[in-house]
């Protein structure tokens, strides 16, 4: 426990400031909802996190963690950026029953818990997903199971996440990430997308795309807006758009909503 141990210390003592900082960087007031424009922007989930706006209410997080001081810091963190978490359990039945009591708008849960230890948290995700279809959920994960994420998003993308635990520890990153999936957005960690990418597959229409295009994707993949793209490939807005186009146009996806389409496209790396 001793990472864990020293987690906990940074996080008690960065997560004000570094959360501060990472957005004065960029030359902004931190928010307490993020509504930007996502992929797969679920209708009920975008009710509900503009209805909070509305209200200046927070979001409302229900935490899964068999772990004590991984729960603490992970609630402590949200808790130091303006969440509300309502509840939180330490084994997958706890875990059901508490969203189903508590209604959030989005479960954060790590894969492995009790009772069997196995991928019991995973498996409550999905029976989330399956019987509240208006309640995000944020997969964290010990270790790198591209398979995980394959099953997760399998079901319905839109709304859902999958990080890496040790994420955690970029405050900023993974409170974004969390507002992102609440507000219906898709949510895959770097290493996963780098993973799948970087795998040998039969010829697909993804051949096609160039280096750039890739990249692009890539960023997509990780739940990117388009000025999140530009910002880290360093090009214009308008250079994304235009990338964005020729993705769809190359991968085939028919012309309609482009929320709808940008989650295509990333299911095609997913699925294959």
């Amino acid at each position: 426990m001793g990472p864990w141990l020293a987690f906990i210390k940074r996080v008690r003592t960065q997560a004000r400031c570094e959360w501060g900082t990472h957005h004065a960087r960029r030359g902004e007031t931190p928010r307490r909802i993020g509504v930007a424009s996502e992929p797969g922007l679920a209708a009920a989930q975008r009710r509900r996190v503009q209805q909070a706006v509305s209200r200046h209410t927070p979001l409302r997080v229900v935490v899964g963690e068999d772990q004590p001081l991984v729960r603490e810091g992970v609630i402590h963190v949200l808790a130091e950026a303006g969440l509300d978490v309502v509840a939180a359990a330490a084994d997958a039945p706890d875990l059901i029953r508490k969203t189903r009591a508590h209604k959030p708008d989005v479960v954060i849960t790590d894969i492995q818990m009790p009772p069997d230890g196995t991928d019991d948290g995973l498996r409550a995700a999905r029976q989330i997903r399956a019987t509240q279809p208006d309640v995000a959920v944020l997969v964290l994960s010990q270790f790198l199971e591209d398979h995980y994420a394959r099953q997760l998003f399998a079901d319905r993308p839109e709304g859902v996440g999958y990080l890496l635990k040790h994420r955690v520890g970029d405050v900023p990153s993974f409170v974004d990430a969390v507002r992102r999936v609440a507000a219906g957005g898709t949510v895959l960690d770097p290493e996963v997308v780098a993973r799948l990418v970087g795998r040998r597959r039969q010829r697909s229409p993804i051949d096609t795309l160039t280096p750039r295009d890739r990249e692009v994707l890539a960023l997509m993949a990780e739940g990117r807006s388009n000025r999140g793209i530009a910002d880290a490939l360093v090009i214009t807005v308008s250079a994304v758009e235009r990338h964005v186009t020729g993705i769809f146009a190359k991968l085939g996806l028919p012309a309609g909503a482009e929320n709808h389409r940008r989650v295509l496209a990333v299911l095609q790396y997913l699925r294959r």
